[in-house]
């Protein structure tokens, strides 16, 4: 596929991408009256149709490794995080999905008040140890309900062959619930790159869920065997792709 096409076909996608957004959030003011139940599927339906819409007009399709390892229940998923992709993808594999993300994204008109009815657990990176407490006590409590947690421990999103350190309030999280831990890691930023707006380049994405985190591990056991898991596999995945191997810890992304 020449360079022009690929824009091409990034570019329809982007339009597609933004139109059907708009269109999920605007609309889904209406079912904010209804039980939460009832946003998060129309949220997981605009997901499922933005996926197939990047397999059908960039070629990128989704390949997902370790699904045994995923439990019927609630669960924490510590995701890899390269992409906007990894913000979609989880919608259409979990059927009770919420994420934790970043306050800001909360005050986005319309799709915040979506996010936030959709169950949410927005995290203010300014607020020190109260914010974290108060991420971890949402999060246990939607783990109690029967959810699956998604959360990025880098809490942000890297290129590929990059590697920040993680952030602790992962640990905190394990250490509150005894819902499983699950590493994943992940290639999607070798498709759907940072700053790649129309450059998105066909192939599969892997999505690899690895064996949950033993129980009982003390917290910086816990978050070493964690990072270097979900590292490990990812520079396999990127290195497996084409993409660079993977280089030690560029940004300290870590809150104290």
């Amino acid at each position: 596929m020449t360079a022009f096409v690929t824009f091409l076909r990034s570019a329809l996608f982007n339009a597609l991408f933004f139109v059907l957004t708009a269109l999920c959030c605007v609309l889904g003011m209406l079912l904010l009256p209804f039980p939460r139940r009832y946003v998060r599927r129309w949220v997981q339906g605009w997901a499922r149709l933005i996926l197939w819409l990047l397999r059908v007009l960039c070629g990128i399709g989704l390949r997902v490794t370790g699904r045994e390892h995923l439990p019927p229940g609630p669960v924490v998923i510590a995701a890899k995080h390269q992409s906007a992709y990894d913000t979609v993808v989880w919608l259409a594999l979990l059927p009770e999905p919420v994420y934790v993300l970043k306050k800001e994204l909360t005050r986005i008109p319309a799709w915040g008040q979506l996010a936030r009815h959709f169950g949410a657990i927005a995290v203010d990176r300014k607020g020190g140890a109260t914010a974290l407490k108060r991420m971890v006590r949402e999060a246990a409590a939607a783990l109690t309900a029967g959810d699956q947690v998604v959360i990025f421990p880098e809490g942000t999103r890297t290129l590929p062959g990059q590697r920040v350190a993680y952030q602790p309030g992962i640990v905190a999280l394990a250490a509150a619930s005894p819902a499983p831990v699950l590493p994943v890691a992940t290639d999607s930023g070798l498709h759907w790159g940072r700053g790649a707006f129309a450059s998105k380049q066909p192939g599969d994405i892997t999505v690899a869920i690895l064996p949950p985190l033993p129980p009982g591990l003390p917290r910086a056991a816990l978050l070493r065997h964690l990072e270097d898991g979900i590292e490990a596999e990812t520079d396999r995945l990127v290195r497996a792709g084409g993409g660079p191997a993977l280089h030690p810890p560029l940004v300290d992304n870590s809150v104290g």
